[in-house]
């Protein structure tokens, strides 16, 4: 059904009034419409949505659904903070004699802050925060090295001389292993030469014109056998690293004749294998997996639930991982895992990223383009195309249109929409039973879905996914949280959900995925 077109007055400042225009109309959600909101105004951060009631004297109130809200209505955003759980603890009053300290005071109140202070869901500290950046800054190395750098850079710029000084590339490469480590163990090949490059053009006088006709080659080889050796030192320490842990040989149950399989992030996980969190063991963790089992059964304790899945994330990456258990038993061990809220925290565990906000932002952003080029696209598939494309020129609600765009794109990657999603009627038996990856769409006599679910192993794992598009991304969250392989099938629509639309690990592309992406940054520019 054709929506009409919506305007907002968006409060951003007390001082920053703007007009937002919305073509397709209000969207359906609010996390949509907050989306939106980002994208339109550049922002970025923890913030919420209120808007303007005038039932009640124009006062504010905290959107919860966009039924709320009408053409022209007003809407202020707002930061949301974390809240601070301020816990105090009992102090012995020792200062009852005349000739008490100021200073004792002082320190006894610092100390009181300093210990009691906690806020909801921390990130534990053994987390990785950030993926792979864009461009890889350089530390600073030690005072002597830095010197020494800064004279040779000082002579190649004058008379293009090099530094000839084997003990300098030690010290160097030591830092380079302890910055690689702090996104990732297994650096690939683009990251390394990323790396090298980064050095290089920093520090120009490490060049080395001899071993390559760039100079990376043998700076490449010697970074690549560091983070080896770095890996093997850090073993030797007993350092508790599950992702280094799992790849040695006592860590596995190969014997010595079968071929090495490395088990290391594949797809840009941050937190591929983390340590147990401060305090845990593997005990203690299985107890609060099983309070877990009650938790699920009881309403109305979110919170509780969210804490205890964090606390047990590295307890279910080792069995992910190690075991690779089947979906169904994964069901019955971590029911938790298997509703909206808690897969889209466990892929920010992993990613860093906010799965649904990312993945929407970029459809939404390469959308105009994408439709552009199935226009443009000529043969059998330019026939396939038509249809979608025709019903793309008419004024969709947001939700169908980002359906439309999903099955074009699988269409123009040359796959077949069939193998990732399975229309059913809902008066009719659907059988699942075969169906390893799908997306269920349920169809009534309306034009919107009746019911829209994820299906894993013949297992309908997550049910009311509102519309197809959101169905995709959660899916990829179950890919990840579980460390599915993508489906041969379909592995260049994953790989634009997984590179484009999500942004993880876009630095290695595969030729078809590369001259998409080519395609569409062209129109941008």
């Amino acid at each position: 059904m054709p929506c009409t077109a919506a305007q907002l007055r968006v409060i951003i400042e007390e001082t920053q009034i703007h007009k937002m225009h919305l073509p397709n109309g209000i969207p359906t959600t609010v996390e949509e419409l907050l989306s939106a909101v980002k994208l339109h105004f550049c922002l970025d951060g923890n913030i919420a949505l209120m808007y303007m009631d005038k039932d009640f004297g124009n006062e504010f109130f905290t959107l919860t659904s966009t039924n709320e809200l009408r053409d022209k209505d007003t809407l202020k955003v707002v930061d949301r903070e974390p809240p601070v759980i301020i816990t105090l603890a009992p102090v012995t009053d020792n200062s009852t004699s005349s000739q008490g300290s100021l200073n004792e005071s002082a320190s006894d109140n610092s100390s009181l802050v300093n210990c009691s202070d906690t806020f909801s869901f921390p990130q534990p500290p053994e987390f990785r925060s950030q993926t792979w950046p864009t461009n890889f800054s350089i530390p600073s190395f030690s005072f002597d090295v830095e010197l020494l750098l800064q004279e040779g850079n000082k002579a190649c710029g004058k008379d293009g001389s090099l530094i000839q000084n084997p003990s300098l590339k030690s010290d160097i490469l030591e830092k380079l292993a302890e910055e690689i480590f702090q996104y990732t163990a297994y650096p690939s090949g683009l990251q390394i030469l990323a790396v090298v490059e980064a050095l290089l053009k920093k520090h120009p006088c490490l060049q080395e014109p001899g071993t390559s006709f760039s100079g990376l080659y043998g700076w490449q080889q010697r970074l690549k056998y560091k983070m080896a050796n770095f890996r093997s030192k850090l073993r030797k320490r007993k350092v508790p690293c599950p992702e280094l842990d799992i790849n040695s040989f006592h860590g596995k149950t190969h014997n010595r004749t079968s071929p090495k399989i490395y088990k290391k992030p594949k797809r840009a996980e941050v937190n591929y294998l983390p340590p147990h969190p401060s305090g845990e063991t593997v005990e203690t963790l299985e107890l609060i997996r099983k309070e877990l089992l009650e938790d699920v059964k009881k309403k109305n304790n979110a919170k509780e639930i969210q804490e205890k899945m964090a606390a047990t994330f590295s307890s279910r990456r080792l069995e992910v991982v190690k075991s690779s258990p089947a979906i169904k038993d994964f069901l019955e061990r971590w029911p938790a895992l298997f509703s909206e809220t808690e897969i889209k925290e466990e892929f920010n565990r992993l990613t860093t990223i906010s799965l649904e906000q990312k993945f929407m932002f970029n459809l939404d952003k390469y959308t105009p383009k994408l439709i552009g080029l199935m226009e443009a696209k000529g043969g059998t598939i330019g026939r396939k195309l038509k249809p979608i494309v025709q019903k793309l020129r008419q004024n969709l609600r947001i939700g169908m249109k980002r359906e439309a765009v999903i099955h074009g794109l699988v269409l123009y990657l040359g796959e077949m929409q069939e193998e990732l999603f399975k229309e059913c009627h809902e008066d009719a038996d659907c059988d699942l039973s075969a169906d390893v990856l799908k997306i269920l769409v349920v169809r009534g006599t309306a034009e919107d879905p009746v019911n829209v679910s994820i299906v894993l192993e013949g297992q309908e794992i997550l049910c009311h996914c509102q519309n197809p598009a959101k169905a995709c991304a959660l899916l990829m969250g179950y890919i990840y949280g579980m460390n599915l392989e993508y489906p041969r099938e379909l592995r260049y629509t994953f790989e634009v959900f997984q590179k484009l639309f999500l942004e993880l690990d876009f630095i290695k592309l595969s030729p078809k995925v590369q001259a998409l992406k080519a395609k569409l940054l062209a129109q941008f520019c």
